[in-house]
């Protein structure tokens, strides 16, 4: 029972991890212009894909006899926070919401890394946390270099 109640808590805070991963890109979504239709549609992927994840998590929380978190982490929230902060003072508001997305997927990365590598789950888990551990690697990538991208072309500063 030790052992189920060790998985139960890292797939929480798996589930925990991919509801900031939700909050993080709906508040990036609403942080970008109604013309950068690509980042809008990536970031509203990026958030179907953790609503996907924390549906496959709960119901692996549910069938080891555990109840699922719904909230998220203190540090989502100062995420979020700083995201609102940055994007008032930034004249690139699309490099620095890329940046903001890319620390999220930092934090990601970091959950799902400890996840894999700290507890022993059964092998459909593990299989299942790999795949996703993958998808957030991939998304972390794209979001890089679209960022570098960004950084890569000429700035220029808004006049009024």
């Amino acid at each position: 029972m030790a052992q189920h109640e060790e998985v139960i808590e890292a797939l929480n805070d798996l589930i925990v991890i991919n509801n900031d991963r939700i909050a993080g890109y709906e508040k990036a979504y609403s942080e970008t212009k109604e013309i950068e239709t690509d980042l809008r549609s990536m970031f509203n992927n990026l958030a179907d894909q953790s609503r996907a994840n924390v549906a496959d998590l709960n119901n692996l929380v549910r069938s080891l006899g555990g109840e699922p978190e719904t909230g998220t982490m203190t540090s989502g929230k100062l995420y979020r926070v700083w995201m609102d902060i940055r994007s008032l003072f930034s004249w690139d508001n699309r490099r620095a919401v890329l940046e903001n997305a890319e620390g999220g997927e930092d934090a990601a990365r970091k959950a799902y890394d400890e996840a894999v590598n700290s507890v022993e789950f059964p092998k459909e888990i593990m299989d299942l946390l790999v795949r996703q551990q993958s998808a957030i690697h991939n998304a972390h990538d794209t979001l890089k270099r679209e960022r570098d991208r960004q950084r890569d072309l000429p700035q220029y500063p808004l006049t009024t």
